[in-house]
């Protein structure tokens, strides 16, 4: 950094619970991370425009063309309208509600290893899910994400109450800890069902793996807009995601409202991680992995990280189901790529960072 960019930047340091965290309030590098994000821009219209083409089946890249482009209602144009585009679109919308609620998740927690799974947001979707589907026949697409919501949003408040009352009440520690027994649970009761319920067992094994295979424009038409209304939801709380990085001591000096930065926060969550795995199952490692690499690329300022998120997550997701179409004969589940991708990463980057709370 240069003497005239130091200038340029304001910097908060606090101290909480033997830590030390700095806020970078002025931003000197908003060039290079303009520039990141429009590359990210292009690579993620190029990966988009190239999972049209790509897929299990045998379909040229002019039938592609004409089936985008034209109103034929041969089965190739079909397939590609009704379902490959579908897929593409549901992959960009999961993309970016699993990478915004890891942004969020981690700066609640201040904690740059969580995620909506750590704290039982995604094990709480895929219990009622269970419940609804096996007891309740709620195997629709709007069934299904209505319970996944309204999981998400109980796992989310029993967290929140057990993380926020007795000793060590709202600590990040507390609430992870939180969520890592809820979702456990959960996840065994949920297991539980399935096994004692074949039917629900075999609707839902190809989904709990996490899959976007056979999905159609009414899976799109479900979650779209509250995908979307969530995610400007977290644009606007990107300011107040800054001040609760500075610790909550500081936050509350500085005016914030922790408890209400919190309680809009795990809304936003329960909604993207809700809406997600209702359509697509519980996908790893997308919620944990991109804020995480994210912050090497345009720092830890939350307008930044929440910008360049909504970019690598749903491009990550385009690319982990292009993998997963043509990997063998029969696809994967997407679940299964992000895992192989996200996992050595994220050992990558834990050996060679230095982890502090962000």
């Amino acid at each position: 950094m240069t003497g005239g960019d130091q200038l340029k930047v304001d910097r908060i340091s606090s101290t909480e619970e033997g830590e030390t965290t700095e806020v970078v309030l002025g931003d000197p590098s908003a060039g290079r991370n303009v520039l990141a994000i429009a590359i990210g821009l292009v690579v993620l219209i190029g990966a988009f425009t190239l999972s049209l083409f790509v897929g299990s089946g045998s379909i040229s890249a002019r039938e592609v063309i004409d089936a985008v482009t034209g109103d034929g209602q041969t089965t190739t144009e079909l397939l590609v309208r009704d379902f490959r585009l579908p897929r593409t679109v549901l992959a960009v919308l999961v993309g970016l509600a699993l990478a915004l609620s890891g942004v969020v998740m981690q700066a609640l927690t201040r904690n740059p290893l969580a995620d909506p799974g750590l704290l039982g947001v995604s094990a709480g979707s895929f219990f009622f899910i269970v419940v609804g589907s096996a007891f309740f026949s709620a195997t629709s697409v709007t069934g299904q994400v209505a319970w996944g919501i309204a999981g998400a949003g109980v796992a989310a408040f029993v967290v929140y109450v057990l993380g926020t009352t007795g000793p060590g009440a709202g600590t990040p520690a507390k609430l992870v800890l939180s969520g890592v027994a809820i979702g456990a649970v959960l996840s065994g009761v949920s297991q539980a069902i399935s096994l004692a319920h074949p039917t629900t067992f075999d609707k839902l094994r190809f989904w709990a793996a996490g899959s976007l295979q056979g999905r159609s424009w009414e899976s799109v038409s479900v979650v779209w807009l509250l995908i979307l209304l969530a995610a400007v939801g977290v644009v606007l709380l990107s300011s107040s995601l800054n001040t609760l990085s500075m610790g909550d001591d500081l936050a509350t000096a500085l005016g914030a409202n922790v408890v209400r930065i919190r309680v809009v926060g795990f809304v936003l969550v329960t909604i993207l991680c809700g809406a997600a795995t209702a359509v697509a199952g519980p996908i790893t490692f997308v919620g944990l992995m991109i804020p995480f690499v994210v912050k090497f690329v345009v720092g830890v300022d939350h307008r930044w990280v929440i910008a360049f998120s909504a970019i690598t997550g749903p491009l990550l997701m385009i690319c982990s189901d292009m993998i997963a179409r043509v990997i063998i004969d029969s696809e994967l589940p997407v679940g299964i790529v992000t895992a192989f991708v996200g996992a050595p990463v994220l050992v990558f980057l834990v050996r060679r960072t230095k982890m502090t709370a962000l």
